[in-house]
């Protein structure tokens, strides 16, 4: 008897559990048995695990002492593994329908996947979308289960011997090339790579994890298809992407595609034209905008309050040129880890010249321009200044990635005792900004030395991110760790705001920077005399106008709110004999300040209102006999029932005092 109860405790093993619990387990348990061990339904939903740090498939097995974690698949990284799997299930598909196709990679992307293809000449249409779901559904219906392994290099080589692109992979791995995605496709462990199959007739390189079976597949979508050159060379192979979306339950994926059409009919380039807001002329080339004046008076209102919020706060107005010679770029270290996102250098008779990228070179030029002192410490300067940046052309995106932009760009100059501080105001002054606008939901993260792109010795990025750390924990805010995602000179906080239909955008930044005071020889005198090298905070508060403006545009749907429409009222008189009368009232709105349009009766009424309310104005004032007898109007307020007879003294003081309660 006493044998038999050895036996039975030889037979488990304990496993870590996420809250430091203790699990005993059968000694041939799985992530999958222990999931459905701790309950029925996170047995379900399980789709992958987390052992000892490592994502892996739900049928790994486990061994004693492990730490384990279930994935779940209503969760972030669920959905991840998810997406990635029906990637595969697609690439099997189009392989299937397209003899001899080529693939390449198919990553999980936000809120979807791709795959590139090389068809040998042949191109995708929207089209044969339906064709590869179809193709993809009987994949699905099958259940094929995905069974990982691991094959040395020659076997891989010798498996993927007609697919020259997989062939590529595993040769940059084993010569030491790779980047990061190489190495989410390939895997394995040095000498050799991890594969999956789902039969004996399709197999991929991939590190995984993968859901059990494609069974568990199922609600996804083909979206569009599009070119791709092979890793993003220009001279490279052309490639035909197909892009998808996958969801874990029909009703998660009837929800995002309901978002899309709502993104798709907020669009800012869209709403931009229809609006007579701004337009992107082709003459000007990529990535460059004009603004209409009906633009013009929004980014006006923008920068007015951002000027004056400024001047209240104590910053220093200061404006820069909009090029300058390389020997400031070579100081700042752009033209070491920035290069590539800048305009080509301009020779002149004196030197070499670029567009600037960035405002902060020529704000530590002011700053040295004379001694300083510590009684002028914090020393805040604000600039709207114009930069400009090369972005590729398959990067641009209206006015969400554009070549030329005016952030509202301010650096802060400080002592060390005074950094927290500032950090935490410069916190609260973000939020109040934002809030302005319309923006209440909030979410910051910190952003960490990249290891291969930055300048500065460790020991001062670690005083710069504990500084910033430190300035969101005494905020009492919570916040993510983005690790390597921080400009080479310094780290940061980036605050996004989530709109409308549930978006997030990356808008501010508050940038700690110990370099470029270092690399500029920046100094004050302090308290004893001594001279004292300043800290620096880089802060962008809309990120760019015209982003930001982008944003606003798409959160709204082009109804700005009165106080940022550029037409506030428009007065429409019922026939010509009111037209007088008409511009009496326009008259007396703006002499209180207020933006009025009057259209003509030179059409019918009511086709008359219905394109003022097209055109998103807040409040559209009907004129006729009744109202010039007794100084009154008719409004129709966006979005409210139609009020008679409202007197003109009256509507003038309930639009003066919605403006005026409207900015924070």
């Amino acid at each position: 008897m006493g044998d038999t109860r050895k036996l039975s405790l030889m037979a488990e093993i304990s496993i870590t559990l996420p809250d430091g619990s203790l699990r005993e387990v059968a000694a041939d348990s799985t992530v999958l048995s222990l999931a459905t061990t701790i309950s029925r339904n996170l047995g379900k939903a399980a789709i992958a695990g987390v052992v000892n740090g490592q994502q892996v498939d739900v049928s790994q097995a486990l061994t004693n002492n492990d730490s384990v974690e279930i994935i779940t698949v209503d969760s972030d990284r669920g959905r991840h593994v998810l997406r990635h799997s029906t990637a595969h299930v697609m690439a099997q598909a189009v392989l299937n329908l397209y003899p001899g196709a080529k693939y390449t990679i198919g990553p999980a992307i936000e809120n979807g996947f791709y795959y590139d293809f090389d068809l040998g000449g042949r191109v995708f249409t929207e089209e044969n979308l339906a064709n590869v779901e179809a193709e993809m559904r009987k994949v699905i219906a099958a259940n094929q289960p995905f069974v990982r392994a691991e094959i040395s290099i020659a076997e891989a080589l010798t498996l993927f011997s007609e697919q020259p692109y997989k062939c590529e992979i595993i040769e940059r791995v084993t010569g030491g090339a790779a980047d990061g995605t190489d190495s989410a496709e390939v895997g394995g462990s040095g000498d050799s790579v991890s594969i999956y199959r789902n039969t004996d007739e399709f197999v991929d390189l991939c590190l995984g994890p993968h859901v059990p079976s494609t069974g568990r597949l199922g609600h996804f979508k083909l979206q569009k298809v599009s070119s791709a050159y092979w890793r993003g060379n220009e001279k490279g192979p052309v490639l035909q992407r197909i892009y998808g979306t996958a969801w874990e339950s029909k009703a998660a994926l009837e929800e995002h595609l309901h978002r899309l059409e709502e993104a798709e009919r907020r669009d800012h380039r869209r709403l931009a034209v229809e609006l007579d807001l701004l337009s992107f002329p082709t003459e000007l080339g990529g990535g460059l905008a004009v603004w209409h004046p009906k633009g013009a008076i929004v980014r006006k209102l923008m920068e007015d309050y951002s000027r004056s919020r400024h001047q209240s706060g104590g910053y220093q107005f200061v404006f820069t040129p909009h090029l300058s010679n390389a020997t400031l770029f070579q100081t700042s270290g752009h033209l070491d880890f920035y290069a590539d996102g800048m305009y080509p250098p301009m020779e002149m008779d004196n030197g070499t010249y670029y567009p600037k990228p960035m405002n902060c070179p020529m704000h530590c030029l002011i700053f040295r321009g004379r001694q300083r002192s510590y009684r002028e410490l914090p020393l805040r300067l604000f600039e709207l200044g114009t930069v400009y940046r090369y972005e590729r052309a398959g990067t641009l995106h209206g006015l969400m990635r554009i070549r030329g932009f005016t952030q509202d760009d301010s650096h802060i100059y400080c002592t060390r005792d005074q950094l927290q501080d500032e950090i935490i105001s410069l916190l609260d002054f973000v939020m109040s900004v934002l809030k302005a606008f319309g923006f209440e939901d909030f979410s910051f993260h910190l952003s960490t030395k990249d290891p291969e792109k930055y300048v500065g010795s460790d020991e001062i990025w670690e005083s710069a991110t504990n500084a910033l750390s430190t300035a969101l924990e005494t905020h009492g805010v919570e916040y993510s760790v983005k690790e390597g995602d921080a400009a080479f000179y310094g780290p940061k906080i980036d605050i996004h705001i989530r709109d409308a239909i549930g978006r997030t955008w990356q808008l501010s930044t508050i940038q700690c920077d110990f370099n470029l005071p270092e690399r500029f020889d920046l100094e004050y005198v302090a308290t004893d005399g001594s001279r004292q090298r300043p800290i620096m905070l880089h802060r962008a508060l809309f990120g760019s106008v015209e982003r930001f403006f982008g944003v606003l545009v798409e959160h709204y749907a082009g109804a700005f709110p009165t106080w940022l429409s550029p037409v506030q009222v428009k007065i429409l008189p019922v026939a010509e004999a009111h037209e007088t009368y008409a511009q009496q009232v326009a008259d007396s709105l703006i002499a209180s300040g207020i933006r009025v349009e009057i259209v003509e009766a030179n059409d019918q009424l009511g086709k008359r209102i219905r394109t003022a309310k097209m055109e998103k104005t807040p409040y559209v004032l009907v004129v006729g006999d009744d109202d010039m007898a007794a100084d009154t109007v008719g409004v129709n307020a966006r979005g409210l029932d139609v009020e008679r007879g409202v007197a003109v003294s009256e509507f003038t003081r309930r639009i003066t005092e919605e403006i005026s309660h409207s900015v924070i």
